[in-house]
């Protein structure tokens, strides 16, 4: 049995990111970038006006007073919009312009329209105004070639929109995984169908379908598989030709009927670990298959429904974010206050499903839900966190700091 910490960690020594391929930015979220992402253009692509309003020359209204104001005559309207050149601004006039457009050629500054002072149509000033001001420099944000993003960095919605407007139209990015789900066991029937004494309807599936939306991923439809040694080894073969992760619930502990590990073993995978001293998904099994330049990887989950949403959240996350091309991430594991006492297990981690609020200083309070055995999933609707119990001899007082991430939403 190999411990929890242990086990997180094979991940990241054990699994290489799959393929690189190049893809339109458009179509790239979700995925991690293999190389860095540099912008294919400035930024500002040329000179702007900050505001609407008008454009002129500094040097213009230099020598202009209270006493001996200057007044330049609007020659051109600039909107922002395609332009076949530039516009350019004669001597000694303004251009009524807006915001976001090129600034004509010879321009230095604008003044906003509600600062401005219109005298029968002319623009007039009484003091100097300075260059530059009310002015978005071209390349002021970055200049072509700048690294938007490196190697490792997960495309969000943010970056994806900074790749676009930098003018990134492909992107190096780690190709994102195929992933087959099998649900194991002659009891377990499909959600919503009548069952005959002795079955259960499968929540497995759906459950790890929605964490895998959650987390961006295509979600294929779990595939039923029954308590037969052959049609397993059968099904996990077509599998490990046509997917790069297997993911299967049920099936993966040591009873007469859990044929997963052997059938898995038989057909090249080479076991990392198998059980892990966590409470719940004791009996976990984390396997590869190299096939020539890629790999294989099986992650086989505890039938409970408990067990199963630990095997995602902790360790089917780290699988995924291996595979992507990510840096082995942390989970954002955090620290708050238990407020009643927590009971440890002697031998392996216990992962407790817990609320969360925070007091009046901002200290982050977690508060232990009941129904916390393997079976059991009534208190999801009430739980924020994934809380850390490390094994121990002595329950945990109530007031002791412990570690916890965010569960989805």
């Amino acid at each position: 049995m190999i411990p929890l910490e242990d086990a997180l960690a094979a991940y990241g020594r054990s699994l290489r990111p799959l393929p690189v391929e190049t893809v339109p930015t458009l179509h790239a979220l979700g995925a991690v970038l293999a190389e860095a992402a540099s912008a294919q253009t400035d930024l500002p692509r040329f000179a702007q006006s900050a505001l609407d309003g008008y454009a002129l020359r500094s040097a213009d209204v230099a020598a202009a007073t209270p006493a001996n104001p200057v007044r330049l005559p609007i020659a051109l309207q600039v909107a922002a919009s395609a332009q076949a050149v530039q516009p350019e601004l004669p001597p000694a006039s303004a251009a009524r312009i807006f915001t976001g457009a090129m600034m004509p050629r010879g321009a230095d500054a604008m003044i906003a329209q509600e600062r401005a002072m219109l005298l029968d149509g002319e623009l007039t000033f009484t003091a100097p105004f300075n260059a530059g001001r009310n002015v978005r420099p071209q390349a002021e944000e970055l200049a072509r070639g700048t690294v938007l993003a490196g190697a490792g960095h997960r495309i969000g919605p943010g970056l994806l929109a900074s790749l676009v407007n930098a003018e990134v139209q492909t992107v190096q990015v780690h190709r994102r995984p195929r992933i087959r789900v099998f649900v194991t066991g002659d009891e377990v029937r499909p959600a919503g169908s009548a069952l005959k004494p002795g079955e259960i309807h499968d929540s497995n599936g759906p459950l790890i379908a929605a964490l895998l939306r959650s987390w961006g991923y295509d979600a294929p439809a779990a595939e039923h598989l029954p308590d037969d040694p052959a049609a397993v080894r059968a099904a996990l073969a077509q599998a490990f030709d046509e997917a790069d992760l297997v993911i299967t619930s049920g099936g993966a502990s040591v009873g007469d009927k859990d044929f997963l590990p052997a059938a898995a073993e038989s057909l090249g995978v080479q076991r990392v670990f198998w059980k892990v001293a966590q409470k719940p998904a004791k009996p976990m099994f984390f396997g590869i298959r190299e096939d020539k330049t890629q790999q294989r990887v099986m992650l086989a989950l505890p039938g409970n429904p408990g067990a199963v949403l630990i095997g995602m959240v902790l360790h089917a996350r780290l699988v995924l974010a291996c595979l992507d091309g990510e840096p082995l991430p942390d989970l954002g594991w955090t620290t708050g206050v238990v407020d009643l006492q927590v009971e440890r297990d002697e031998e392996r981690a216990r992962l407790v499903r817990m609320g969360l609020r925070h007091d009046a200083q901002g200290v982050a309070r977690l508060n232990p839900l009941p129904y916390q055995d393997s079976h059991m999933l009534s208190n999801l609707g009430r739980a924020d966190v994934l809380v850390w119990v490390e094994s121990g001899d002595e329950n945990v007082p109530a007031g002791s700091v412990l570690r916890w991430i965010a569960l989805p939403e």
